[in-house]
């Protein structure tokens, strides 16, 4: 085997990625948007392609970026929105599905129920990383973004499900709706049920492994393939035993890691995000000249009437069900907002949102790695219904979500003028910080009074005294948070000049520490000791310091 084109072919991958991350950073172009267009301008130029192997995505690149979106999203905010979330994430899939399976079966020629439901099934999910990568940079209420996240973690589990029963139905003896139902249940219910046991497992190994970072990395990097491996062994979803898993091990990490590991895990996780995410959607693009070779058995009307079944269920269903469900009178459309005594007050969704959430159904490669498993023959050896046609439609709906209402999105909320609260979000932050040295100094007091010989009271005042200045500009920030009108935190001038005085400091230290490396004096080991050191106390500054 010839490594050589292979490896100029993923060091120019790498460089594409990085150089459409890049322009993303400065245009607000999201990344997921503009690789699937350089993709399909790559299909059409000679020279290698890569095919998408559904095995491959669904098996070593599903689970890790479906664990990484666990690991980040909240389990108790989704459990607050959870009605809605499984609204969207189950319902409006098997809705979806179903729409379109009929819609095949009525209109297309060649096609069959069963068949449709299964290109429902493979569109039925959106992809959130284009929306969730648009939204946190134009910044969107959390309580969106939490639907988003919600939605897209527990979707494809539905999806893959659906396509599963509708294949078998396919390729056998037909569609049997008991059936379909018992096996969707068993597979929903057994994912869940392994993604908490591998949690568990892994909180277990946590505890040993919390003082070295890198066993506790290779346990994270392992946790996404053993429940999906240990899912799909047993015969129920392994993408949904994957998300459990991660949404269980994120709400416990706070307690089980140290900081060092949580440091070094979320670093590891941004990279595999970012490579994994990139080459996926160059993926994307460059199977459309092998899917449209596909069609040549087709007739045109055909072909457009199979489109436009799979493009405007998939479009119109979703902003109709979000409508129906958050518009409609009934618990299910209601959120909550934090009141001045800390409860909840129940809230209307507003016509804003729905629009947003509506826009933020972009698709991805789970919905051609699915629609890739489909089988050339059925069971009885003849060719499985309507295949090129069910890939084309699946891809064209992919690129017309992915690139068409990923380019739109920025700026519709724009337009919109849906952002969250900054200085809502700053003040909560404070008062946490607030209240977190508040129980330092009780701590301190505790341990005052029980008389540990080994530590003095100096010890313990000099830690009170930097506690309690910490406190004083908590508390200083607290008051300029509420007593601002503005839309966005106040600006302090003497908290912009301390964070400047800091990273020159910093800076001035770093370039000492050089200097004496430079000159012999320094070994390069300890430079690196030394570096870390500054690089942690660099990383504590914020990066806007105007909505601290």
């Amino acid at each position: 085997m010839h490594v050589e084109p292979v490896l100029l072919f993923v060091l120019a991958a790498v460089a594409v990625v990085a150089v459409v991350r890049w322009v993303a950073g400065r245009t607000g172009l999201p990344a997921a948007a503009l690789l699937p267009i350089i993709g399909i301008g790559y299909a059409f130029l000679p020279g290698p392609n890569i095919p998408l192997d559904p095995d491959i995505v669904l098996a070593f690149v599903l689970p890790p970026l479906l664990y990484s979106a666990a690991l980040d999203s909240s389990m108790l905010a989704i459990r607050r929105n959870l009605a809605t979330v499984v609204s969207l994430s189950v319902v409006l899939v098997l809705l979806t599905a179903l729409l379109i399976g009929l819609g095949f079966a009525w209109f297309v020629t060649g096609a069959t129920l069963a068949a449709g439901i299964a290109v429902g099934a493979a569109v039925a999910p959106p992809d959130p990383v284009a929306a969730l990568a648009v939204g946190r940079k134009v910044g969107l209420p959390p309580r969106i973004i939490t639907l988003i996240q919600g939605e897209g973690l527990l979707n494809d589990a539905t999806a893959l499900t659906i396509l599963s029963v509708a294949v078998a139905a396919a390729t056998g003896d037909g569609f049997s709706a008991p059936s379909a139902l018992g096996q969707f249940l068993g597979a929903a219910v057994g994912g869940v049920a392994v993604g908490a046991l591998v949690a568990f497992a892994v909180r277990v190994l946590s505890r040993p492994l919390s003082g070295d970072p890198m066993l506790a990395n290779a346990v994270s990097l392992a946790t996404p393939f053993g429940a999906y491996l240990l899912g799909e062994a047993i015969h129920v979803s392994g993408v949904l035993a994957v998300v459990v898993a991660g949404l269980i091990v994120g709400h416990h990490t706070p307690r089980s890691a140290s900081g060092a590991g949580r440091l070094q895990t979320n670093a590891v996780w941004r990279l595999v995000d970012f490579m994994l995410e990139g080459f996926v959607f160059l993926l994307i693009g460059q199977q459309l000249p092998e899917v449209i070779r596909g069609l040549a058995g087709y007739d045109t009307t055909t072909v457009v009437v199979a489109v436009a079944i799979t493009v405007g269920v998939t479009l119109l269903l979703r902003p109709l069900w979000l409508v129906l469900t958050l518009l409609a009178p009934g618990a299910l459309h209601r959120r909550g907002r934090r009141g001045s005594t800390g409860g909840r007050a129940p809230v209307r969704w507003t016509g804003r949102e729905v629009v947003v959430l509506s826009w933020a159904g972009t698709r991805g490669v789970i919905s051609l790695a699915a629609i890739f498993t489909l089988p050339l023959v059925t069971e009885a050896g003849t060719p499985f219904p309507a295949r090129d046609l069910l890939l084309f439609c699946t891809v064209v709906v992919v690129l017309v979500t992915l690139v068409g209402q990923g380019l739109t999105f920025a700026p519709m909320v724009r337009v919109l003028g849906l952002r969250a609260d900054d200085n809502d979000q700053a003040l909560l932050r404070n008062e946490a910080r607030a209240a977190s040295v508040e129980a330092a100094l009780t701590a301190l007091d505790e341990l005052e009074e029980q008389e540990h010989d080994d530590i003095s009271g100096q010890v313990i005042e000099t830690m009170r005294e930097q506690l309690r200045a910490r406190l004083s500009r908590y508390r200083d920030r607290l008051s300029l948070l509420r007593d601002n009108d503005a839309a966005g935190p106040p600006i302090s001038p003497q908290y912009e000049a301390a964070l400047h005085v800091r990273r020159v400091a910093i800076d001035a230290q770093r370039e000492e520490c050089l200097r004496w490396r430079d000159a012999g004096r320094l070994s390069d080991e300890g430079l690196r000791v030394l570096e870390r050191e500054l690089d942690l106390e660099e990383r504590l500054l914020p990066d806007r310091p105007a909505r601290r």
